[in-house]
């Protein structure tokens, strides 16, 4: 770029050049906590919008012929010799140039194949992972669906990635299959049975058994329940002679609690509580103080847990309860769902699965018939104790699918009850005061200055009935209430009762 006359993209590129030099040498520090949130999201947006920069680089050098006067075979291979990057990286920047960008093509400028991912990523709205969520969604989709179905996904897609996270991006795109593609045709049982399996390989020269494989959506749903309950932190743990392996241990008959935090800070030595109450207070302290001394990694605490149910003194009759219910699959439908034999049903651990292999992993169960309002949630459940009963769990399963708090995943078998309405504060045990929280996201519930608060979202808000969680003021200083649509996937156009 050493032109008699320097060009205006020239100059753009220097600017930016001295930009990034000045951000490397300034120091963060002078920023308040508010300024400093402020300047990540507008680099972030920058970022992003760079990413477009990038792939229109990618684009010109394959324009002017620069690969073949290099002497390479391809763009990507030119793009990784030229600018040190990996084939992985060069090859997005090239495959995304092709579907995000104006090409010309002889006289004729051909619009961007994912008009509403261009626009989007252009704004700086989303990132390269939402990008590649978005395209691995599509990619599923079949041709004979139509070119409208998959139109009709991107713009479902982008307009969920505008203000949500890859991964509820995927979410999306489980429900968005389900009803694109209504028959099976993609993706069918059979299928699935035809690569199921689970490999267990020759003993190592270490004694350690490596282990492979693929479950199915019906397997997944039965046992994922027993490494939830067993795989607790504190839960099974050979480390701790103190550890409990199973209710019985802990001298109660019933789960750790019937649906709250096992951190709901309840005396043993409280004078109100009856003997029963008491020994569940004494259980819940044993195994917070158990989990408190828990440094096994998931994994680990996911291999004693196996272990643990596979003991000949243990097995299913066992198992207890886990968080209020007893450990068994839960799966939900809608009625719309049932009677059409399609779409997708949610199981507690948040796993998804067809009507069709929902329906035979519900053969011989016991059926609930939860009425919900317009917006999803129970018309009513009351009851005039603190704790939840399982009725209320079950129908929070239904409804919640999980953790409410913004941008937390944890399924329903790793959340608590929780009080929208603090029990202390006058809140009642009805359902429309009741919540998911998992234990991490409901230990930062407090009138603190860092806590959070909840609150129950009015029918003039885009989500009403929904639980909002009201953020300290270092993170929003208006504190405006926010909602979790990790497990409820919303986007203009798409009926709640179908994707959510």
């Amino acid at each position: 770029m050493n032109s008699g006359r320097e060009s205006a993209i020239a100059q753009s590129a220097h600017a930016f050049a001295a930009a990034v030099e000045g951000l490397l040498e300034s120091p963060m520090f002078p920023l308040s906590d508010d300024e400093f949130i402020e300047f990540m999201q507008e680099l972030e947006t920058s970022f992003r919008k760079l990413d477009v920069v990038k792939q229109q680089c990618a684009l010109e050098s394959g324009a002017r012929g620069l690969p073949a006067r290099a002497g390479v075979k391809s763009p990507i291979l030119f793009l990784q010799e030229t600018l040190r990057l990996s084939h992985q990286e060069a090859a997005a920047r090239v495959r995304n140039a092709d579907l995000l960008s104006t090409v010309q093509e002889g006289s004729f400028h051909r619009p961007p194949v994912l008009p509403r991912v261009a626009e989007a990523q252009r704004a700086g709205d989303i990132s390269a992972d939402h990008i590649k969520a978005i395209k691995d969604v599509l990619a599923r989709i079949p041709d004979a669906a139509g070119v409208e179905a998959k139109d009709l996904a991107e713009q479902h897609l982008t307009a969920y990635a505008r203000q949500g996270d890859p991964k509820g991006v995927t979410t999306l795109g489980v429900r968005v299959l389900a009803y694109t593609d209504p028959d099976g045709r993609l993706v069918e049982a059979k299928d699935r049975q035809r690569v199921r399996g689970i490999t267990i390989g020759n003993q190592r020269i270490d004694g350690m058994y490596p282990i492979s494989g693929l479950l199915t959506p019906q397997l997944g749903a039965v046992f994922i329940p027993v490494i939830e309950k067993l795989g607790r932190p504190g839960m099974c743990n050979p480390d701790d002679p103190e550890s409990p392996w199973t209710t019985a241990e802990l001298g109660i008959d019933t789960e750790l609690d019937d649906g709250d935090t096992i951190d709901d800070g309840t005396e043993v030595d409280d004078a109100s509580l009856t003997p029963a109450e008491r020994a569940r207070a004494a259980a819940r302290a044993k195994v917070r103080a158990a989990a408190k001394r828990d440094h096994r990694t998931a994994a680990q605490r996911n291999h004693d847990a196996l272990l643990t149910f596979l003991r000949p003194d243990m097995g299913p009759s066992r198992l207890g309860s886990h968080r209020g219910l007893p450990v068994s699959t839960i799966v939900t439908m809608s009625i719309e769902d049932l009677e059409r034999r399609i779409g997708i049903a949610t199981t507690a651990t948040g796993g998804t699965m067809s009507i069709t292999e929902a329906l035979e992993v519900a053969t011989n169960s016991t059926r609930y018939l939860l009425v919900a309002d317009s917006d999803g949630r129970p018309l009513h459940l009351s009851r005039g104790q603190r704790l939840a009963n399982p009725a209320q769990r079950l129908a929070l399963t239904a409804t919640e699918r999980g953790c409410t708090r913004p941008g937390c995943d944890a399924p329903a078998s790793r959340s608590a009850v929780h009080h929208i309405k603090e029990w202390a504060d006058g809140g009642d045990t009805d359902i429309e005061n009741l919540t998911f929280a998992c234990d991490s996201c409901h230990a930062q519930v407090n009138t603190g200055p860092n806590g959070w608060g909840t609150v129950v979202m009015g029918q003039d808000s885009d989500n009403p009935g929904k639980t909002g969680w009201i953020p300290p003021p270092h993170i929003d200083p208006a504190r405006r209430p926010r909602v979790n649509l990790r497990h409820h996937p919303r986007v203009p156009g798409i009926p709640a009762r179908r994707l959510c």
